[in-house]
């Protein structure tokens, strides 16, 4: 057998031999993106950050939920083991429509609520049928139903009121900022600012 031979099955031997003793990790790096295992799962969330920040979509969100709750009644109650409106309730959604249609682009969610009494399954239907109702009302008065991002129901296990007994107040629907619709040209061009700002001039118009 030649030197030379001798040299090429050496190579081979201490090649093979590297190769089986690197480690999986090693093999899956070498086969993975470069940098991939610095990635933690939040590698992009700074830029996100910045483009929802500089778009006005963070602080706009947080200005929109502060002014929903302060400006409008938020929260609609219901008779004992019902769904349906009153006038009281009717009158409340009322407001909650004609403040959503000053502010386009802005999702909402309705959560449903019960009191204690019955079951938790039964008491957790309950509560989404009552957040169905005031979803179905605002749609009714104009407010498209895409805008209406999700209806979800606590059922009894947030109270207002801790009893075991019947409570009005626990038995509600709560309407909430939930976020933007990232197809509406407002939101898309980072002019969401100005509609707030817009809509903050409405309301103060309104209000004289």
């Amino acid at each position: 057998m030649t030197s030379s031979l001798l040299s090429r099955l050496f190579l081979a031997a201490a090649s093979t031999a590297l190769i089986t003793g690197c480690s999986n990790e090693a093999r899956v790096s070498f086969d993975s993106v470069a940098g991939a295992e610095l990635d933690n799962g939040n590698f992009g969330n700074s830029t996100m950050n910045n483009e929802l920040v500089m778009s006005g979509q963070s602080l706009g969100a947080v200005d929109l939920t502060r002014r929903f709750a302060a400006e409008v009644p938020s929260m609609i109650n219901f008779a004992f083991d019902s769904a349906q409106l009153d006038g009281q309730a009717r009158a409340a959604l009322d407001q909650q429509a004609a403040w959503i249609k000053r502010v386009p682009g802005v999702r909402f969610r309705v959560y449903g609520h019960t009191d204690a009494v019955g079951t938790e399954a039964y008491n957790r239907r309950l509560g989404e049928r009552r957040a169905i109702a005031a979803v179905r009302y605002l749609i009714g008065r104009g407010i498209s139903r895409d805008r209406l991002e999700a209806v979800a129901s606590f059922g009894e296990t947030q109270p207002l009121v801790v009893t075991e007994g019947e409570e009005r107040r626990n038995r509600r629907t709560v309407t909430e900022v939930s976020g933007f619709q990232q197809g509406h040209p407002m939101v898309h061009d980072g002019k969401y600012m100005l509609v707030v700002y817009e809509g903050t001039l409405a309301s103060a118009t309104a209000a004289e």
